[in-house]
This record gives C-alpha cells, sequence and structure tokens, in this order.
C-alpha cells in the first residue's frame, strides 16, 4: 500500500451512492443506486482502500446502514474504513464483525470521550478520528451543530490516548470543489504527530498531488469523492500519476 493514499468515498443515503454540499441533507445528488458496484468500481480502477460515510447513521445517531456496508466490505479485496453514528462499543464490534477494517469515530470524540479513549486503547489502528471543522472548531452530528472545541486541540489529547490516524474535512470546502485546505491540514498533522487523511475541497488531480507533497510531514492521504463522480478527477490516472 502506499505511503499517500487516495480513498474513493461511497457516501450512502436512503441505500444510494450520494453526495451532499457541506454537509447539508437538503443539498443532495444521487450518483449510484448500487453502492457495491461502485466500490467494485473503484477497485477495479486501482483504488487501494474504500471510504465509506452512513449519512442516516450518521444523522441519526447509530450507523443504519450495515447490511449494505457488511456487503460492500465483503464485495472488494481491499480494506474499507466506516464512519456515521458510531457511538457504543457494540457499534464498533459489530462494524468490525461485518468486514470493516477502520471505523471513523467523529461525534463521540467530542461527547463521549470516556468511550472513545476506551476503544482506542483496545483496538488500536482499527480507529481514525474523525475531525470536522468549521471555522477552526469541531463539528458534531453530522455537521449539524458545532462545538467549542478547537480542531488541533482534539487532536493533540487523543493523540495522546492513542490515536495514530486522523481523518480531516475542513467544512467549508466539501463538495465545493475549491481545493483542500493543504494549510490546515498540514497543521493537524504537525499539531498531532500523527497521519492525517485529508477529506472535503479535492477538485483536480494537482491537489493530489500538493497534498501528497506533505507525505513526510504526516499527511497520509486524501478522500476523494464527488471529483471522482464528476469526472474532473480519473482516479486510476490519479493514482498512476501519484506512483510517478
Amino acid at each position: 500500500m502506499s505511503s499517500f493514499i487516495i480513498y474513493p468515498a461511497i457516501d450512502i443515503r436512503d441505500g444510494k451512492c450520494v453526495r451532499l454540499v457541506q454537509g447539508d441533507y437538503a443539498r443532495e445528488t444521487i450518483y449510484n443506486d448500487n453502492p457495491v458496484e461502485v466500490a467494485k468500481s473503484w477497485e477495479a480502477q486501482g483504488g487501494e482502500f474504500i471510504h465509506l460515510v452512513d449519512l442516516d447513521g450518521a444523522k441519526a445517531g447509530h450507523p443504519v446502514n450495515d447490511a449494505l456496508i457488511g456487503e460492500i466490505a465483503r464485495s472488494v479485496q481491499v480494506p474499507v474504513q466506516v464512519g456515521g453514528g458510531i457511538r457504543t462499543v457494540s457499534d464498533v464490534e459489530r462494524l468490525l464483525g461485518l468486514g470493516v477494517s477502520r471505523l471513523i469515530i467523529g461525534t463521540a470524540a467530542i461527547e463521549d470521550r470516556e468511550f472513545t479513549e476506551s476503544v482506542l486503547g483496545q483496538y488500536g489502528d482499527k480507529v481514525a478520528i474523525g475531525i470536522d471543522a468549521r471555522n477552526g472548531l469541531v463539528a458534531t452530528r453530522g455537521w449539524l451543530e458545532t462545538s467549542e472545541v478547537q480542531a488541533e486541540v482534539l487532536a493533540k489529547e487523543l493523540a495522546a490516548k492513542g490515536a495514530e490516524t486522523f481523518i480531516f474535512t475542513d467544512i467549508s470546502r466539501d463538495g465545493m470543489m475549491q481545493g483542500p485546505n493543504v494549510e490546515a491540514i498540514r497543521a493537524l498533522a504537525e499539531a498531532s504527530g500523527k497521519t492525517v487523511i485529508a477529506s472535503g475541497g479535492v477538485t483536480v488531480q494537482e491537489d493530489l498531488i500538493k497534498l501528497a507533497a506533505h507525505a513526510g510531514q504526516g499527511v497520509g492521504g486524501a478522500i476523494v469523492g464527488k471529483a471522482l463522480y464528476t469526472g474532473s478527477v480519473d482516479l486510476a490516472k490519479a493514482i498512476q500519476a501519484l506512483k510517478a
């Protein structure tokens, strides 16, 4: 697996593959009715790791699309990571049991620190911390609420408790096709001393090359969603460009 990984994203809502703009459930585009086939397609194009978001789960506060997530995990040979509504130990155990390789803890990292630290201690690198920030402050509950916690402060605290991987989203860039916030991503990697996966804003292949230039500073990859679905980034070509 590469030192900088492109994570093709599949956001699931009502059983379909969709994209939201800045997390707004009212601004949804449906790209495919069959997320399983989408996952197989990303794998066929060279994808090394699939990123799934249970949007229904993020809104409900508990995973909703377990059956579909399990089907996707079984349908591909590459690892799958999942986020959206994971807030209990039973959620963690159930999803790992479905074949998911890594779980993303988001809202609970702010609202239930005891659970988060317990899961980090027990499952280690099978858990990533999702930090979604609006103006530098961590957003929760599917981005519907904004906390008073600074993203870099949270990353430092959880790195000290065993977090090895962070997924950072600048909400202002998500779905806007304006390029990622490279400085904020690099700063979070520096502050935490851990691997940060960039999410939100990747628009063209050059954005990935700019992020990969910081691989030695802890920027370990990028999640790409809308740009793949609109065709502004070709997954196979982008993977080859980064290897070159």
